[in-house]
C-alpha cells in the first residue's frame, strides 16, 4: 500500500481501535505483580503509542502531503534518468519522454477526449540541471484540425518537500483546467507540474547558488525555452504563467517578478516572500549580500525595476501566517506590473485551502496568457 493511500490509513486506525479494546480487556490480567505482567503492561503501552502516532502521522501526511512515497519518507533520493536523444521524445535532447498515462477525467483513456499526461525529464541549457516533470496536454491538443494550433502553458510548482505527483490528483490541477475549459471559463492549457527545486532533497527555492544548483536559471530561462521547443506552446512571455503553493508560491512570484521576459503571470498560494534558510536549504548565498537582498521579494519591489508581469497572491484572514506580508506585497507592486488577490475569511497552510483557491487562480491565469 502506498504511503498516502486511504486503505493504509483505515487499516492503521482500525488496528489502533482494536488494540485499545484489547488493552482494556487485558489490563486487569496485567495488573498482577511480577516481571511478566510488568513487561506486558509496557508492551501494551508501546503498541498503543506506536499505532496512535502512526494514525495521526498518516492523517497529517494525507492532509499536507509532506511525503509522497515510502522512499521519500526514508529520505532516499530517486536517481534521475540519464539524458540523451530519445526516439519517442517530444523534441530534441532537452526534453526526454519517460512515459504516458491517461488522465482521471471522463474519456481519460482517449487523448482527444480526456487529454493525456506525459512524464518527462528536462535538461536546462544554461543551468545544466536535469529535472523530472509531468506535462498535462488538454484534449484539444490531440483533436483533428488542431495539428498546428499552439496553446498557453502554466508551470505548476509544489511546496517543499513535495512530490510532483501531488499535483495530479490531491491538488487536481489537470481536472480543474479541463473542467474550466469545458465551461468556457478559460482556454485549453498545457500544464508543466514539478517540484520547486532542481535537487530533490535540497530546497534551492529558485535561487542560483554560487558554485551549486542554478535553480533560478532553470525555472526562469531554461524551462520555458525547452518546453517551447518540445510542445506546441509559444516562446513569448504572454504564453507562459507560473503558479505554486508555499515554497512553490515563492518561486512562482520570484521568477515572474525577476523574469518578465519569460512569464507574463505569477501566482503564489500561501506564498513566502523571502527564502527560508534551514537544514533543507543549506547556504544559498555564500556571502553574496546583493543576491540575498534580491531574493527578498518585498525588497525587490522597492528597489528594482518592475516589469509587465501580473501577480495573484492568496492568503487568509485567519489561519495563515503570511497575511501581513501579502498585504505589503500588494502595496508595493507598481505599474507597469499588476496585482490581484484572493483573501479567504478562514484558511490554512494546507491542501484543503489550496483546493479552494486553485479554480479561481487558474481562471485568472487563463484571462492573462494565451497562444500565439
Amino acid at each position: 500500500m502506498s504511503l498516502t493511500s486511504s486503505t493504509l490509513l483505515t487499516v492503521v486506525v482500525l488496528a489502533t481501535v482494536l488494540a485499545f479494546a484489547a488493552a482494556v480487556w487485558l489490563w486487569p490480567r496485567l495488573g498482577r505483580r511480577g516481571g511478566r505482567p510488568a513487561l506486558g503492561r509496557i508492551g501494551v503501552v508501546l503498541v498503543l503509542q506506536v499505532l496512535l502516532l502512526s494514525s495521526v502521522g498518516l492523517a497529517a501526511n494525507r492532509t499536507f502531503l509532506l511525503y509522497g512515497s515510502w522512499a521519500d519518507l526514508a529520505g532516499k533520493e530517486r536517481p534521475m534518468p540519464t539524458m540523451g536523444r530519445d526516439a519517442d521524445a517530444p523534441g530534441g535532447s532537452a526534453v526526454r519522454l519517460l512515459g504516458r498515462q491517461p488522465t482521471q477525467m471522463r474519456g481519460g483513456g482517449t487523448p482527444h477526449l480526456g487529454g493525456e499526461i506525459e512524464k518527462i525529464t528536462v535538461q536546462g541549457e544554461r543551468s545544466k540541471a536535469v529535472v523530472q516533470a509531468y506535462v498535462y496536454l488538454p484534449p484539444e491538443y490531440f483533436q483533428k484540425g488542431n495539428e498546428n494550433r499552439k496553446f498557453p502553458a502554466t508551470v505548476v510548482l509544489t511546496g517543499f518537500p513535495g512530490m510532483a505527483e501531488n499535483l495530479l490528483k490531491p491538488l487536481p490541477y489537470p481536472k480543474t483546467v479541463w473542467t474550466l475549459a469545458k465551461q468556457k471559463k478559460m482556454p485549453p492549457m498545457i500544464l508543466v507540474m514539478m517540484q520547486p527545486s532542481v535537487v530533490p532533497t535540497r530546497n534551492t527555492q529558485c535561487i542560483d547558488v554560487p558554485g551549486g544548483p542554478q535553480s533560478e536559471t532553470f525555472f526562469g530561462t531554461d524551462l520555458p525555452k525547452a518546453l517551447s521547443g518540445a510542445y506546441r506552446v509559444g516562446t513569448s512571455p504572454s504564453n507562459w504563467a507560473v503558479i505554486g503553493d508555499s515554497t512553490g508560491g515563492y518561486c512562482a512570484l520570484k521568477v515572474a517578478l525577476q523574469h518578465p521576459e519569460s512569464y507574463a503571470a505569477g501566482v503564489g498560494l500561501s506564498a513566502d516572500y523571502k527564502p527560508e534558510i534551514d537544514a533543507d536549504s543549506g547556504d544559498l548565498f555564500h556571502g553574496n549580500a546583493a543576491e540575498e537582498k534580491r531574493s527578498d521579494l518585498l525588497w525587490s519591489l522597492d528597489n528594482l525595476p518592475q516589469g509587465k508581469s501580473s501577480f495573484l497572491v492568496a492568503t487568509s484572514l485567519q489561519g495563515e501566517g503570511n497575511y501581513k506580508a501579502t498585504q505589503k506585497f500588494i502595496e508595493k507592486v507598481k505599474a507597469p506590473a499588476h496585482v490581484s488577490s484572493i483573501t479567504l475569511d478562514h484558511g490554512g497552510h494546507n491542501f484543503n485551502t489550496w483546493k479552494r483557491e486553485i479554480p479561481p487562480a487558474m481562471e485568472w491565469i487563463g484571462a492573462r496568457i494565451g497562444a500565439e
